[in-house]
């Protein structure tokens, strides 16, 4: 059976993830006013990445989530996966007590404050969630949705899901964008313009989509985004999304980007509606794409689908 004509035991949901990149204010809010009016369901909200980037506070994406929410959307604020300072926990705090919408926990601090809060949260693609046990360990803290690590795919999640044993549990995986793969103290982008981390001049501004690395033969590799690595090529599951249905995913996550987040949104909504034809005519998808992970191949290899 080809997943990508296969029917579906059930239509997913769609959401937009945290923006991981360094947007001015404007740019941020001219994308999310665009989102507003897109067939998405969830919308996740905040800076994931760097503490240092504060074009927006957190009563500032507070408010652009009740815009959000007005205009339908079910909106999570996201919180910091890398946490070094006591004035970012302070930010984490002020997003689990903020009263209005749920929680993505990146980082197990935010954890044990919605645990000491009793409420329900999210967890990121950060958190290590390997296998039932440990799924079911969050679900008593409080999980009720938990984002698939990306370096897992389709057998990972189908023996997770059957371990746990969770039907309260929400599953969402992240479908389109580049993948986020790892986390440092250290800045990246800073190092390689030879600048001091804390002396940064907020040059992640100049590179909205990060910056690329490629190989010496000239190939794409990764992506520098601060103190966050992300692959280099695109992640793009939306022609296999039945596929990623079937294998236990609730909600389908697209990770914002300048050029081809709104297209791919309404494609994969015209997709799941019925029109074949709705993902292949995509005309603004930047760059290769890999699927890699998703078939326990290598994460950058771009795999055949499974029959």
């Amino acid at each position: 059976m080809n997943p990508e004509t296969s029917t579906p035991s059930k239509a997913p949901r769609l959401s937009v993830g945290p923006c991981q990149y360094f947007w001015q204010k404007d740019s941020v809010e001219r994308f999310y006013a665009e989102i507003s009016g897109s067939p998405v369901d969830i919308v996740y909200l905040g800076e994931t990445v760097c503490a240092k980037r504060r074009a927006l506070r957190p009563e500032d994406w507070i408010a652009l989530g009740r815009e959000l929410a007005a205009a339908g959307k079910e909106v999570v604020l996201s919180t910091f996966t890398v946490i070094e300072a006591r004035s970012e926990m302070g930010v984490v705090r002020r997003f689990c007590e903020n009263g209005e919408f749920m929680v993505e926990a990146n980082d197990v601090a935010a954890v044990r404050i919605l645990r000491e809060l009793g409420l329900p949260f999210a967890t990121g693609p950060s958190m290590n969630i390997y296998n039932g046990a440990t799924l079911r360990h969050y679900h008593r803290l409080g999980l009720r949705r938990w984002v698939l690590p990306v370096e897992l795919g389709r057998e990972a999640l189908k023996g997770i899901r059957a371990e746990a044993k969770l039907a309260d549990v929400e599953t969402e995986v992240f479908a389109y964008g580049h993948l986020p793969l790892a986390w440092s103290a250290r800045c990246f982008a800073a190092r390689y313009h030879d600048r001091p981390k804390d002396q940064c001049n907020l040059l992640c501004l100049d590179y909205p989509t990060g910056l690329p690395v490629n190989t010496r033969e000239g190939d794409r590799f990764l992506n520098l985004n601060g103190i966050q690595v992300q692959s280099g090529l695109i992640c793009d599951l939306l022609p296999v999304w039945r596929d990623v249905v079937d294998a236990g995913a609730d909600i389908l996550r697209l990770s914002p980007m300048p050029q081809g987040t709104l297209e791919s949104i309404h494609a994969l909504r015209r997709a799941i509606l019925g029109d074949g034809a709705a993902l292949a005519s995509r005309c603004e998808r930047p760059g290769p794409i890999c699927n890699g992970y998703w078939y326990a191949e290598p994460g950058m290899v771009r795999a055949r689908l499974a029959k």
